[in-house]
């Protein structure tokens, strides 16, 4: 058989979301089974296809659930992301960690074909280069969410080698994305500042000028994830932790392309916490192993990423 039927947790989330309509117009509504414990689903999850609601942190209901729906491929994006994470850093590691052992260890019992665990660039942190940080590099993070990540990758490769079991990773940038709202993560200001510049005009970051991060657009990231599950195993080295990049930002770079579009757009700087986080983190990604191994590439840079989120986001705020 091979039709996949593939399991998306976490499937509400911001990431999630759009991943899951995708998968659905790809391998069909019928093969999608999208859950999360969120109360609000949004309707483009809701209709056109299956939504559960699944809490990974429960052993027997994720491995009832995988049995019952003959499940082959698990997208498992279901976690506590680094701005909530530094809140409570106990529960972070609880649900990244314990739910992530649930999916593994599931996923082993039930010859799952692949499993897709996201990283994120929250897994680098002291010690790193912070221009063009390479895809081997120490590891070393400052958040609990990082942490988690690192803990993801390794496990993922370990179950590589002892099971056999195909798990595959991105280490995401920040995610900027049209369709779901930011779920606490260190790079949402890049989300909030096109919301704010529509409605308000004005922005204040609660990231500091002169802060440049690794950004990516939500069409890329969805894109770089379904080539990475689709590309032969045979021509991949790694095996939970693809450095992969489209570009990168601080937050007045990005207030300058909004002027472009919306002339009277103002920002001003308040930094939190997370401003110690985004400055433990690499300023630029080097994801040439991605390119060769698995021909990623991009299609959108800042500029056109702006014009479109913009677009967008003014339908929608109408």
């Amino acid at each position: 058989m091979n039709m996949k039927r593939i399991l998306v947790s976490g499937g509400v989330g911001q990431i999630g979301t759009e991943l899951s309509v995708e998968l659905r117009k790809k391998y069909g509504a019928d093969n999608v089974f999208i859950t999360d414990i969120r109360e609000d689903v949004p309707a483009i999850i809701k209709e056109g296809g299956h939504y559960n609601k699944l809490n990974v942190m429960n052993y027997d209901e994720v491995s009832n659930f995988v049995k019952k729906n003959e499940i082959n491929t698990i997208y498992h994006l279901a976690a506590i992301l680094s701005g909530k994470g530094e809140e409570n850093p106990f529960l972070c590691w609880d649900v990244n960690m314990n739910g992530s052992m649930n999916v593994f260890k599931v996923a082993i019992e039930n010859k799952v074909k692949q499993i897709f665990l996201p990283s994120s660039m929250a897994a680098w942190g002291l010690g790193i280069p912070s221009e063009n940080v390479p895809q081997e590099s120490i590891m070393r993070p400052t958040s609990m969410y990082g942490v988690t990540k690192v803990a993801g990758e390794r496990l993922g490769e370990y179950f590589f080698y002892k099971y056999g079991l195909d798990t595959r990773g991105l280490r995401y940038p920040g995610i900027i994305s049209s369709e779901a709202l930011p779920g606490g993560g260190t790079t949402d200001y890049a989300v909030e500042i096109f919301y704010e510049a529509i409605k308000n005009k004005h922005y204040t970051s609660y990231i500091n000028k002169g802060t440049p991060l690794p950004m990516m657009y939500m069409p890329d990231c969805i894109k770089a994830t379904i080539d990475l599950m689709e590309a032969d195993i045979k021509t991949l080295r790694y095996h939970g932790d693809y450095n992969v990049a489209a570009f990168s930002f601080a937050p007045e770079d990005i207030a300058a392309e909004i002027k472009k579009v919306i002339p009277e757009f103002t920002i001003d700087y308040k930094p939190d916490f997370r401003q110690q986080i985004a400055e433990s983190w690499p300023t630029s990604i080097d994801d040439t192993a991605a390119r060769q191994d698995w021909n990623w590439k991009p299609n959108f840079d800042i500029t056109a990423m702006t014009v479109d989120m913009i677009d967008k986001l003014s339908k929608k705020l109408m």
